[in-house]
């Protein structure tokens, strides 16, 4: 009965979801269809061939149909999606829609699927620490940058990127160097970072600020003494050293730096990437790299499982997670160090002549192909300055998100139980507040998910990219009506499904939810 009951549900939806889709793309059609004349520049245009152009156009469009009985013509050929026979239209240019939206895509989630997992993670992860640290120094100034964040145009944080982190960055790589008064700013904002996450006070909370002060200020001066900026590379002994902070980080995250099962484990790992670090760098100078990478995730992720199982005897679950977490980090951290081994032979290729990061442009023609690091980081180096535009707007609706959920847990009578038990805080933030913070989180990681098809249309403007929302811009602007609806019959699919999707995640996640005939 429960089985039915959650298909009626579903079922319930899709139907209700059919009728949104139905009303809002008959709408929208008959609107875009009377907003303008696509034949007007042609009306008023001296070319001879000018008539004839309108006839055909005319004959290939439909538009001696009216515009309500046009619509279910297109609609008719979207339902042949059902028998195998999806017929979005052509554009006015004679292309078929559904090969512009197919081009299109892959453009598109290229430039807003990292910027969306690294909002999503960094805001989680900061809002839940500002819900710890409730009315510290750091929630207050997380506070005010998402607030500030959330208010400015997209535009002109592009526009301040460009000129910052673009072209004041690639004049400073030319002689790399670092000013006293910079090292000594960088220092003290890291230092009031790192002090005010911590949560210290008095005495200890000095001696953190102090010590990160002065490792950051000896850090910075070294690497600059060292060439850093131009060969940059972790080498074996600090990709160890990163390893092994890597290994006793998520240990106390996931199970808490006390289960020295899961400490091994993961410490078994870190020499692991230290015993195979020269054998990985022979092998990334190989053929077909992308196969060769997703082999190595691979046997990464076996190579973690049997290291937790054999090495563990109770609690097997828990380090395997956790073994296998660390694992994944590191193999992305030895990614990181290739790549930072290819820079310079990167940087100095006369395609880039130490100018690399642009400012529009989704990759640089002039670079010779078959090298897969030097076209890794040039689609890097392209990504970035998008990425982080769109990343520092949409992280900060979840950081305050985050924050009220964790807030709202928090003060529940399970959590206060736990506590009165004497489970340790970790345990207790980890395992039952964490967790049921991210039910309400999940249902809009969901919807974002499938927004990102519907790109971002002023970023993609800004640097020069070809996606899903210059598609839409360029429809509205030639009035191209088909082409309109297959990028908005596309977006509003997801959108739609997503919201079903969000749904049943809930009522799968929190059993509070009803799926029944009651909901």
């Amino acid at each position: 009965m429960e089985d039915l009951g959650l298909l009626a549900f579903i079922m319930r939806r899709i139907g209700t979801l059919g009728v949104i889709l139905f009303g809002s793309s008959f709408l929208l059609y008959n609107l875009a269809a009377l907003s303008g004349d696509p034949l007007g520049e042609l009306r008023i245009s001296q070319d001879p061939r000018a008539k004839q152009i309108m006839i055909s156009l005319t004959r290939e469009l439909q538009l001696d149909v009216p515009p309500p009985l046009r619509y279910f013509l297109w609609l008719r050929g979207v339902l042949g999606l059902f028998v195998g026979k999806l017929d979005l239209g052509d554009t006015r240019a004679g292309e078929s829609v559904a090969t512009a939206i197919a081009s299109a895509i892959p453009t598109t989630v290229r430039l807003v699927f990292t910027a969306s997992i690294l909002a999503m993670v960094l805001g989680i992860s900061i809002g839940i620490i500002t819900a710890l640290r409730q009315y510290s120094k750091f929630d207050y100034a997380m506070t005010f940058v998402s607030f500030l964040l959330f208010s400015l145009p997209i535009f002109w944080v592009a526009v301040l990127l460009k000129q910052f982190m673009a072209i004041e960055f690639n004049n400073w790589l030319s002689a790399p160097t670092i000013s006293p008064k910079a090292l000594i700013a960088i220092g003290l904002v890291l230092s009031l970072i790192v002090s005010s996450v911590g949560g210290a006070t008095g005495k200890k909370n000095y001696t953190i600020f102090a010590s990160v002060f002065t490792g950051t200020v000896f850090t910075l001066w070294s690497l600059q003494k060292l060439n850093w900026f131009l060969e940059p590379g972790l080498g074996p002994i600090f990709y160890f050293f990163a390893c092994v902070g890597i290994a006793y980080g998520v240990t106390q995250l996931s199970v808490g730096i006390t289960n020295k099962t899961a400490l091994r484990s993961s410490l078994v790992m870190a020499v692991a990437g230290l015993i195979l670090y020269y054998p990985t760098r022979k092998a990334f100078t190989l053929d077909k790299q992308g196969l060769l990478i997703v082999a190595m995730a691979v046997l990464t992720v076996g190579l973690a499982v049997i290291t937790s199982l054999v090495m563990a005897k109770i609690d097997r679950p828990a380090i395997v997670r956790t073994t296998v977490i660390a694992g994944f980090i590191m193999g992305l951290v030895r990614l990181l160090d290739q790549l930072m081994y290819t820079w310079p032979r990167f940087i100095s290729t006369d395609a880039i002549n130490y100018r690399p990061v642009p400012t529009v442009g989704q990759a640089n023609s002039l670079l010779e192909p078959g090298d897969y690091w030097i076209s890794t980081l040039d689609l890097l180096m392209h990504l970035i300055l998008p990425t982080i535009a769109l990343t520092a707007i949409s992280f900060a609706g979840y950081i305050r998100f985050a924050r009220g959920t964790m807030l709202e847990v928090l003060n529940q009578d399970y959590i206060r139980t736990a506590r009165a038990k004497g489970l340790p805080e970790r345990t207790v933030i980890m395992r039952h507040a964490f967790r049921n913070t991210l039910i309400p989180l999940s249902t809009i990681i969901v919807v974002d998910f499938a927004g990102i098809i519907g790109g971002a249309i002023i970023t993609e403007r800004v640097f020069g990219w070809k996606g899903m929302g210059t598609l839409f811009n360029s429809a509205i602007n030639s009035f191209d009506l088909n082409l309109l609806m297959g990028v908005f019959f596309l977006t509003g699919t997801l959108a739609l499904m997503a919201n079903l999707v969000a749904d049943l995640l809930y009522s799968a996640l929190d059993p509070r939810i009803r799926t029944g005939s009651g909901a």
